[in-house]
């Protein structure tokens, strides 16, 4: 196998970093002629888009408990392992195909294309300016990849030009023996999610020989202002268990995507560039919000919104979510990649992922939406009309934020306790 060495070839070049607020740069090698190209035009992205729709309720429905608060990004989730994927070979690799929904051909491709349409920045601002009256903000949607292998590990060929072509992958060898690579990875971490995730891995291994992690980045606000127009008030919202808690909660009548069945209620609340939308999912008093984000019922969503005139109460929401994919994804019949019988032979020989973190936090207020998430793989040896519609968020539900033109969730979660933190 030609390796890492041999395929890095353009020698250490230092990130300037520059969009992060002028943090110490990170060393990072560069694939040598290897330059990020265009995705096919026929990359298969409704069909990741569904696969990660339904991988995001599989892990919503078995991950998180029933009357919790819960937020995940199963775009993040996707990269990290799309990435790996580009180094998987025999039944790992059929089974990262098959537990996860990735399509036979054509899936670097179409994460490619995600890119492309989704991302408006390289990196979120330092310092984030504050939302203010006047013209809602520019949403900023950032998503980051980086490769961090023991300095002199030979690392396959082809694994590193697929992920510089189709992801743009930065490579930052660390020394994992040194005790400093998780600080070097944590700031990577910080500068691409803004400061709101402050570390990947609560530890690790000496023995650890690469970490592969991805990030995804949101700041949105709402179009029109349309909760900023009006005061928030206290108001109960009815927990899981049944009792109420008195809570922040925003005011809007608005013309919006609105449909309602025997189950459920949505309604589509735009983000200010109009391509990103959160559809806040109401089920009936006796159904599950999590039951609301199968992708049969989200697609339902999908075909019978229509504008409407709504009057919409809905909570504020502040809270995160940490989840060890490694459990989680055994109980859906994800397990070879985390064994010793795993072949990333493509990356390096003897590798398994030794461990699967993901981080996700969302801040949700009248001016707008604000969210990340990092996904950490460590591989081991071993005057208006009267609304006619009313939707008032009083009792537990679900959210999704995603592009509305091909449907790829980059958050989804629960709310069952807008209090909580």
């Amino acid at each position: 196998m030609r390796g890492y060495r041999l395929v890095v070839a353009a020698g250490l070049v230092l990130a300037t970093m520059a969009a992060c607020g002028g943090a110490p740069p990170i060393p990072t090698l560069t694939v040598a002629g290897v330059e990020r190209r265009q995705p096919a035009a026929d990359a298969p992205v409704g069909d990741v888009a569904r696969a990660l729709t339904t991988l995001g309720y599989r892990l919503e429905t078995t991950a998180f408990p029933s009357g919790g608060n819960s937020v995940m990004s199963p775009l993040s989730i996707g990269y990290a392992f799309a990435m790996t994927r580009a180094g998987a070979g025999g039944e790992t690799a059929a089974q990262l195909d098959r537990v996860l929904g990735f399509p036979s051909t054509g899936l670097h491709d179409a994460f490619n294309a995600i890119t492309r349409k989704l991302v408006t920045a390289d990196a979120p601002p330092a310092k984030p300016d504050k939302p203010h009256e006047g013209a809602p903000r520019p949403s900023v949607v950032c998503v980051g990849e980086a490769l961090f292998p023991q300095q002199g590990l030979a690392v396959g060929d082809q694994f590193l030009r697929t992920l510089a072509a189709q992801y743009g992958v930065g490579v930052h060898p660390v020394d994992f023996g040194s005790g400093k690579a998780s600080d070097v990875i944590d700031e990577w971490v910080r500068q691409q999610t803004a400061g709101r995730v402050r570390k990947l891995f609560d530890s690790l291994s000496p023995d650890t020989k690469l970490v592969l992690a991805n990030t995804v980045y949101l700041r949105a606000d709402w179009a029109r202002q349309l909760f900023a127009e009006n005061p928030v008030t206290p108001l109960p919202f009815t927990r899981a268990g049944g009792d109420t808690v008195s809570v922040p909660m925003m005011h809007a009548q608005d013309d919006l995507r609105y449909a309602a069945d025997a189950g459920w209620q949505a309604v589509e609340v735009p983000f200010a560039d109009g391509k990103l939308a959160m559809r806040i999912l109401l089920p009936a008093r006796d159904q599950s919000p999590a039951s609301l984000l199968a992708p049969q019922t989200m697609a339902a969503v999908s075909a019978a919104l229509r504008p409407e005139p709504v009057d919409l109460t809905l909570p504020r929401w502040d809270f995160a979510s940490d989840l060890d994919l490694v459990p989680a994804l055994a109980k859906l019949g994800l397990a070879l990649p985390f064994t010793a019988g795993a072949d990333f032979s493509g990356i390096s020989p003897g590798l398994h992922i030794g461990q699967a973190v993901h981080r996700a936090n969302i801040t949700v207020d009248e001016w707008g939406t604000e969210a990340a998430a990092v996904t950490g793989l460590s591989f081991p040896t071993a005057g208006r009309v009267p609304a006619k519609n009313r939707m008032t968020v009083d009792r537990p539900f679900a959210f999704a934020v995603l592009d509305t033109a091909t449907g790829v969730p980059l958050f989804l979660g629960q709310v069952a306790d807008p209090s909580a933190r």
